[in-house]
């Protein structure tokens, strides 16, 4: 994480510039607020979305974290232009509403390490770099009208961390291809590419992500962020270790309020209450 956890202590105080963040019943929903520029993500917005997420990691009272987007597009990808300045500034209308992260913002690691069930409402397109946020999204509900596109290579450039996202989700060929085409999808074919988990009209967007809220916090907060956070940590261990190393999580997990819990809730045949 780029932030401390005394550094985000008081993050919902704080007024962001291109996000809108609300904190209801366990669950912190993300909006990105930059409708005028489909959503693209310049140098402040990465730095509160680092923050917001450091906030939702550290914050035990939050289980599910919700990103969304204001507008008719939820992200068109970095904003280059803004990018392109040596201190990803936009003139002098730029309002410095977090602390500087203590490294680069990268959107692929920030959604790898939050642990924590994270659900894309897909309303609109998606380009470019806003792959990043919906490839590291655990569930991704997408309206049937919403497209997603990766035309870096009509400019002259090339996806590469998006490229390392689709890698983990669908087959390197049918990635790459998605990168070397820069055509775009509609979302039932992505649904079908494993990059959207859930497809569904438009006016039954909110209802459909409600639902699957309502059904992710029936489980125990702890297990989820266990089981997310040991995959995570099997990237980085060789094949051999793994069953070792999940030995061991289980034989933590066990240990757990929540697994005690659970396993008292079955036995007595009544609903858990998970701390």
């Amino acid at each position: 994480m780029l932030y401390t956890p005394a550094q985000v202590e008081n993050g919902l105080q704080i007024i962001f510039r291109y996000l809108i963040v609300t904190e209801t019943d366990h669950v912190l929903t993300i909006r990105l607020n930059r409708p005028e520029k489909k959503n693209a993500l310049n140098t402040a917005l990465l730095n509160e979305l680092a923050f917001v997420l450091a906030y939702a990691h550290y914050t035990p009272d939050i289980w599910i974290v919700v990103l969304a987007a204001e507008g008719n597009v939820f992200c068109a990808g970095m904003d280059l232009k803004s990018l392109s300045r040596s201190d990803g500034s936009e003139g002098n209308t730029e309002i410095v509403t977090v602390p500087e992260p203590s490294g680069p913002v990268r959107l692929g690691e920030l959604m790898a390490g939050l642990h924590k069930p994270c659900i894309g409402q897909i309303q609109g397109p998606v380009l470019a770099g806003g792959f990043l946020l919906v490839a590291g999204c655990t569930h991704v509900v997408a309206v049937e009208s919403a497209t997603f596109s990766l035309p870096e290579v009509k400019r002259g450039l090339f996806p590469f961390q998006v490229m390392a996202s689709l890698l983990e989700i669908m087959p390197a060929r049918t990635a790459m291809d998605w990168c070397l085409r820069g055509r775009k999808v509609a979302a039932p074919e992505a649904l079908a590419l494993g990059l959207v988990t859930d497809v569904v009209i438009n006016d039954h967007l909110e209802t459909a992500l409600a639902n699957l809220v309502d059904e992710l916090k029936q489980f125990s907060p702890t297990a989820m962020q266990f089981g997310l956070r040991a995959y995570q940590q099997l990237k980085s261990l060789p094949r051999v270790e793994w069953q070792a190393f999940l030995h061991e999580q289980f034989q933590q997990i066990q240990q757990t309020h929540d697994a005690k819990e659970g396993m008292a809730a079955f036995l007595e045949k009544r609903d858990p209450k998970w701390g």
